[in-house]
């Protein structure tokens, strides 16, 4: 079979470098929040348009998820299952068993983010380059970050419902009907019109990302800006930060460790263990920040703050794996020109790149 051909943006993502320009555009937003924060009227302005922006990326998301291609992927139901149980149950329990660090390394505020943080779906763009790299099943890491996507829709709001209805950090199990309001129902409708629309968003994808990557910064804008008004440096210290950070990176190492040999122990091929570590370690920031948006409302800059600073930590460790499993695969064997397994086209691949 023909190895699957990335565009080329996505394929050296990775390795051009370690940090993503997307996360410093990131960054740049908490920064204009801190300095011009929106007040009043402002602030009414930002989150009205904050919700029209998540409602309309969730319609993209269902008109381009390409519902045959999902249930394709369904052949591989293994594969799948593992990676839906390593980010909705094993995900979830660590950061249940975080609350034990609180409040010797982490106050109540960052546990519930961080809490929050393992509780949304996989990435799907950084899923499918990191695998692609590092030579392994590429069109099982499409499927599996589109059903960890689809799935996340519905068991993020329930999880968040079960975990942190009383964590008093602004969410409630009534955010619930918010989130199929504003997320599911956008989604559905966007399912349902795609036969129409599919191909005007196939067509104008570049122009419809940039709405997806604005969209998300609107988000991150009026989260950070309601923080700023709420004092939320205040309550943040240099020395929280790095036992925040000192914690995400056992996590993401317990994950990726986990993925690897427990994938071995499942009687997984390498190409199959590749996308289930590179699919089933990592955290969605594209589908995180809108849904922390909707679930603690003038709350979710505290809840957000873990999961931008883990996505960032993700793509730099991954990078780093990915190039020595592509490495030990050309030394196992020999110079590959071509066959990764389970060859897709290039409509796949592009379907794929819609969320990281």
């Amino acid at each position: 079979m023909e190895r699957l051909s990335l565009p080329s943006r996505i394929r050296t993502l990775p390795s051009r470098t370690p940090l993503d320009p997307y996360v410093l555009l990131l960054l740049a937003t908490v920064g204009l929040a801190a300095l011009l924060p929106a007040r009043g009227t402002g602030a009414d302005l930002a989150s009205g348009a904050s919700t029209a922006a998540v409602a309309l990326l969730f319609f993209l998301y269902g008109a381009r998820l390409s519902t045959r291609e999902a249930l394709d992927g369904l052949k591989h139901w293994r594969l799948h299952v593992t990676v839906l149980a390593c980010t909705f149950v094993v995900f979830p329990l660590l950061g249940l068993a975080a609350r034990g660090l609180v409040p010797v390394l982490l106050t109540d505020p960052l546990c519930q983010g961080l809490l929050f943080l393992t509780l949304v779906p996989s990435t799907i763009q950084s899923s499918i380059a990191f695998t692609s790299i590092a030579r392994g099943n590429v069109p099982a890491a499409i499927c599996a970050g589109s059903f960890s996507s689809l799935a996340g829709i519905v068991l993020t709001p329930l999880l968040a419902a079960t975990l942190l209805g009383g964590s008093g950090v602004g969410f409630s199990a009534g955010s619930v009907g918010k989130i199929v309001a504003q997320l599911l129902v956008p989604f559905l409708a966007g399912q349902v019109l795609r036969r129409w629309i599919g191909s005007f968003v196939a067509r104008h994808r570049k122009v419809l990302g940039l709405v997806d990557r604005g969209s998300i910064l609107l988000v991150v804008y009026t989260a950070f800006s309601a923080g700023m008004v709420q004092g939320i440096w205040q309550r943040v210290s240099a020395a929280r930060l790095g036992a925040l950070l000192a914690v995400e990176a056992v996590l993401l190492a317990v994950m990726l460790l986990l993925t690897w040999y427990g994938a071995k122990a499942l009687g997984f091929g390498r190409e199959d263990r590749v996308a289930i570590q590179f699919a089933g370690s990592k955290k969605s920031l594209a589908a995180g920040l809108p849904m922390a948006s909707v679930l603690f409302g003038a709350h979710a800059s505290m809840a957000v703050l873990p999961l931008m600073l883990f996505h960032q930590m993700q793509l730099m460790v991954c990078a780093v794996i990915a190039k020595r499993r592509a490495h030990d695969a050309a030394v196992h064997a020999g110079p590959v020109n071509g066959p990764v397994r389970g060859g897709s086209s290039r409509s796949e691949a592009g379907t794929a790149t819609r969320s990281g």
